[in-house]
């Protein structure tokens, strides 16, 4: 059976360790506790926050309208890495972007496409060889005019 003097050594042990981990200084048990209760405040107030910012920081990488594409083009040591979204499966589009890349003498390495529920694509590439040297802004001009001109074929259709 366990003590009554075991049991408030063990409470003493949970206090301070309580007291360490909220950084208390205070004393008695009752002071533990709300200095306790404001940390779990501020832990509450940092986590909102961080979710704010994370779901703003979604909206705002996401284009607003789920039918027009986002296309971002960063530069890496060799090559591209080319990222287009829409919010919205649009079958075709695949293909005029494979295309716009073949037109301007792009060989992708490695892609990763999703076509379920919205269109992702993330491609890196390279130049051709025999290529002339392109800029990032070109590959993307490049990719939004194809998917423009795919947009626009596929509306003249419906």
């Amino acid at each position: 059976m366990v003590s009554r003097e075991q049991k408030r050594g063990s409470l003493k042990e949970k206090f301070q360790l309580l007291r360490s981990i909220t950084n208390s200084h205070a004393d008695n048990e009752t002071s533990i506790i709300m200095d306790a209760s404001k940390y779990i405040q501020k832990l509450k107030q940092k986590v909102e926050r961080f979710n704010e910012d994370s779901t703003a920081e979604q909206s705002s990488s996401e284009p607003t309208d789920a039918t027009i594409p986002m296309v971002t083009v960063e530069t890496l040591e060799k090559g591209f890495m080319i990222n287009v979204y829409s919010g919205k499966n649009q079958p075709g589009m695949l293909v005029s972007v494979l295309e716009a890349f073949e037109d301007v003498g792009l060989n992708v390495l490695e892609a990763r496409v999703s076509c379920t529920d919205s269109f992702s694509l993330h491609a890196m590439g390279v130049e051709n060889e025999d290529g002339e040297n392109m800029d990032a802004e070109a590959v993307k001009q490049a990719v939004t005019d194809a998917i423009r001109s795919w947009g626009e074929s596929n509306d003249s259709q419906s």
